[in-house]
Formats: structure tokens, sequence, C-alpha cells
């Protein structure tokens, strides 16, 4: 890897990190195209820089979160959401601890068929969640539950996590700008808990790989300029109700990918 692979590869994470189209499925895609065979792990350190944007991005609400949550406040509007993080993340561990191992071997051939169908099927989650009925201002635990399922399920690369996570959030009822809000926020342990455990069972294979200080420097830089305005765009998309149209872009990346598959690449 080079520095200016890392910056293409830092640019893809920004762009397709939090909006629904799934950023691993292209950085999988990417990487096989540039020729690369990069561990989960690279994939991981990217997601420093869209972390630090979650982080600012939110800093009122987790302040006062961690606030609520340090005076044992669980009955006010933010302390509710600490409860229900916890619950959301559960499952999301769960699925990541048990299948992490199987998606990485799986995935590592880059197989496009496999992706290209995650990429369609994610497209009908994103097109059918404009049915959803904004009537519901709180989640409940059911909710979380499902959702953080969800945010699990998108470990398979062309399954976005935001896509997916505020999809269900919006089919279960839940107001545009609470799903906005929760989706994020409870990507923050999920994206630290991966980020860790990938560390611990990976950190020697970067260096070994031949991927040095600067390109992760630079890919977790691009990363983070890029998903800050990627950001805006989805809160944007979910104001004006058009969170579904990411559907046909995810169909079209899929229909692509089918076909490179059927033709041999």
């Amino acid at each position: 890897m080079d520095p200016i692979q890392a910056l293409i590869l830092g640019f893809i994470q920004g762009v397709t990190e939090w909006l629904p189209i799934s950023s691993t499925g292209h950085l999988r895609v990417a990487e096989q195209i540039l020729g690369l065979t990069l561990p989960f792990l690279f994939d991981v350190t990217l997601h420093v820089g869209t972390l630090l944007i979650i982080l600012f991005f939110f800093r009122k609400e987790i302040k006062r979160i961690l606030l609520a949550l340090v005076k044992g406040d669980f009955k006010s509007e933010n302390g509710k959401l600490v409860p229900l993080i916890i619950v959301g993340t559960v499952p999301t561990a769960l699925i990541g601890i048990v299948f992490s191992i199987t998606m990485e071997t799986h995935f590592s051939s880059n197989s496009f068929l496999t992706i290209a169908g995650a990429f369609i099927t994610c497209g009908v989650i994103l097109y059918v969640s404009k049915a959803g009925k904004e009537r519901n201002e709180s989640i409940t635990y059911i909710a979380a539950l499902a959702i953080g399922t969800a945010q699990g399920v998108a470990l398979v690369p062309g399954l976005s996590r935001s896509g997916l996570t505020i999809a269900t959030a919006l089919l279960l009822g839940v107001r545009h700008k609470k799903a906005f809000q929760f989706s994020f926020l409870l990507s923050l342990p999920a994206v630290i808990g991966a980020l860790g455990f990938t560390l611990y069972e990976q950190h020697a294979m970067l260096t070994l790989i031949g991927v040095s200080l600067t390109e992760i420097i630079v890919g977790v830089a691009v990363s983070l300029i890029v998903s800050y305005f990627a950001l805006r765009l989805l809160w944007k998309a979910l104001a004006g109700k058009k969170f579904y149209l990411f559907a046909f872009y995810c169909w079209l990346i899929g229909s692509v990918l089918l076909a490179l598959s059927l033709g041999g690449y």
C-alpha cells in the first residue's frame, strides 16, 4: 500500500460510512480493484476518523448522556438513552463475536457475487423504509433490541449499518430525528468495541503486510474530513424524507457487481 491508495480508501470510508450504502462493501471492492489484500483491522482503523466525527457531531447529546449516567439519572430524556443503548449493543456484540471470524474468512475472497446480493438486499430495506409511519417520539426496549440486531447483521459487506438501523427505526414508527440520533449514538460502543477487539486480535498484521503509520494517518485524516459532509448529507436526506432514494444507488452498484461476477471478474 502507498499513501495514494490509503487516501482513496480513506475517501471511500468517509463518504460511505454514514451514508446508507455500506462502507465495508465499498472498501472490499476497492481493495480488490487496487490489488490489495488487507486485514479487517485496516478497515476498522479507518473508522477512527468517522468515530471522531460522531463524537463531534453529537458532542452535546453525549455530554448530557454521560452526565445523566454519572448522576444515576435514568428518568430524564437523556438518562433513558443509557439503558436503551446498552440493550441495543447486546445483540450487536453477540452477532459480532459469533460471526466476525466467519464473515472475515468468507469475504476475504472478495466475492463480488455475495457482496452484490447484500447491496441489492440493502436497497430493498432502504426503499421499504418509506412505508414507516413516524408516530413515536421515544424508543422502546423492543425497538432498541431490533435496531441493535440490525446493526449486528450489517457486519456483512454490502449491508449498511446506518441504513439498516435507521430503516428499522423508521419501520417501527420512530420519528426521523430520533432514529438518526439513536442510530449514531448506538454506533459508538460498536465501533469502539470492534476497534479494541480487532486491535487485540490483529495488532501485528498491518506491519507484516507493509502498511505504515503514514498510510494509516492519511486514511484516517481523509476519512475524518469527508465523513463530516456525508453525515450532514444523510441528515438532509432524512429531514427531507428522501432517505429511501439511496436504495437506487445500492441497486445500481449491486447490479454492476453482479454483472462483473457473472462475467468472471
